[in-house]
């Protein structure tokens, strides 16, 4: 049988012509891109989390948004709002002025992996009327998002008169779909715009900037989901219920 080499021949006879030629096909080393951004992986911001102590982190969860509701119901305009508008705003605005209450009461949280669902649940839950209930768990990316917003205000050190308005500038948004007194809120939103300026220069009158940074920081406050805040913060005390439902009680019930 002949036990010849296909690139080389017989390797006992063609051992250094074999090392030559594997030299010399070898593809010349292209320079070095300095300015290739490295590819980052997305598995790991993608992992399951849950909240490590359930039970205290939910309590505390659960103070800041009734405080959160009784703001609001405490604001005349708001109530001098048609119902309807008042339920379009409240979708809009309870998850923003949530996790402003987090960073006013300084609310910190730890969490870790969720645990996977065992075989048996994962057979039981093959199902179309259980793949409707199953809710996407959070995720790390999107908590350390929550929590660089949460940092960044409190190293805004935020008076509880900039956080009031600041809360105003954010319920009275005009840009909400479907409002019919939406000039009405638009003259509020500029309201409270104009108050938290005034309120801003007494402690600060050297820092210009001031203002600015604290609008930017409330516009990153968009991209936390309402999905997120209630399924981290929330779902492990209402179960299977609906938190906006729950909200609308609190708001409308007198």
């Amino acid at each position: 049988m002949d036990s010849e080499c296909h690139w080389c021949g017989d390797y006992s006879k063609g051992q250094s012509n074999a090392i030559l030629f594997n030299i010399l096909s070898r593809p010349e080393p292209s320079a070095p891109n300095y300015g290739r951004v490295p590819h980052a992986c997305r598995c790991e911001t993608r992992r399951k989390v849950c909240l490590r102590t359930p039970d205290d982190t939910c309590r505390v969860a659960s103070g800041v948004l009734v405080k959160t509701m009784q703001f609001m119901r405490s604001l005349p305009a708001f109530q001098q709002l048609p119902p309807k508008d008042q339920l379009s705003l409240l979708q809009n605005c309870w998850t923003p002025l949530f996790i402003l209450g987090l960073a006013q009461d300084g609310v910190h949280f730890a969490i870790h992996d969720a645990p996977a669902a065992s075989m048996l649940k994962q057979i039981l839950l093959n199902r179309p009327e259980a793949d409707k209930s199953e809710r996407e768990q959070p995720t790390l990316g999107g908590v350390q998002t929550l929590k660089a917003c949460l940092k960044k205000f409190r190293s805004l050190d935020l008076s509880p008169k900039e956080y009031a308005y600041l809360k105003g500038t954010i319920i009275f948004n005009p840009d909400v779909p479907g409002l019919k007194a939406s000039l009405f809120v638009e003259g509020l939103q500029y309201e409270a715009q104009q108050a938290l300026k005034e309120v801003l220069v007494p402690p600060h009158p050297e820092d210009t900037g001031r203002f600015a940074r604290i609008l930017l920081a409330a516009s990153t406050l968009k991209v936390i989901t309402p999905a997120l805040i209630t399924e981290l913060f929330f779902r492990p005390v209402i179960g299977q219920a609906d938190l906006l439902d729950l909200l609308m009680d609190m708001l409308f019930t007198r």
